[in-house]
This record gives C-alpha cells, structure tokens and sequence, in this order.
C-alpha cells in the first residue's frame, strides 16, 4: 500500500500515514473547510490497510493540539477502524499527545479510552 504523506498546512494537519510499518501519524491542527473531503482518502486508505492486518501491532501517533467539531467525526471514525481491528486480533497502540496547560485535548483522549477500550492508550505530554 502507498504511503500517505501530507504537509500541516493552516488548518490540517501533517498526514504520516505509513502502512508498510504500521505507523500512523497527524500532527497539528485540524479544522479544514471540508473534513469529509480531507479525510475521506485517508479513511478509505486506512480501511483497506487494517483489513489485511493479521495479528501485528499498528502504532498511531496523534499529536494534534486542535480539532474542530466536523474534524472530530472523522476521529471517532479513524478510532472506530481502529478498535474493530484491534478487537480482530491486532494490537492498536495509540499515543496521544498533550499539552499539559490544555486540558480540553486529555479529556478527549481520555473519552477516547472509554469509547475505544480496545486500543492501548498511551497518553504522552508534549516537549516544550
């Protein structure tokens, strides 16, 4: 499968979506004109590389610092695909990062824990 690889532009966020090693990766802000557009190939690429996954590890990476509402459904949907082929049998570790002073991010991976239980959250401060 082809990589995914977009630059963080104003309003989305860097794509480093790289199937051959199982590492998935965004990176910045997320609130573009059109979610659905923007997401969609990138849900439709990820759908098609978790259904060949046989029992491997996939690690995720979100290092977003924010996400408008329409940007959240294309999460929740990322992290749905996410869980159903962790509950197949593969191994879903997801990174989530944060910034201590913003709350508003941690809650959301924490719900995203609750929501996704069958994903390893691993919830990580950022460097400053």
């Amino acid at each position: 499968m082809e990589k995914i690889h977009l630059p963080a532009t104003s309003n989305t966020p860097e794509v480093d979506f790289d199937f051959q090693a199982r590492r998935l990766m965004l990176r910045g802000e997320s609130y573009p004109e059109s979610a659905a557009a923007f997401y969609g190939d990138i849900l439709e690429s990820t759908r098609e590389f978790l259904a060949g996954l046989v029992e491997q590890d996939v690690i995720v990476e979100v290092q977003l610092t924010y996400f408008n509402s329409s940007s959240t459904k294309m999460l929740f949907g990322l992290f749905e695909m996410l869980n159903q082929a962790a509950q197949a049998g593969n191994r879903v570790h997801l990174h989530w990062y944060y910034d201590s002073e913003d709350e508003t991010i941690l809650e959301f991976g924490l719900e995203l824990r609750e929501d996704f239980p069958d994903i390893e959250f691993l919830p990580r401060e950022l460097e400053v």
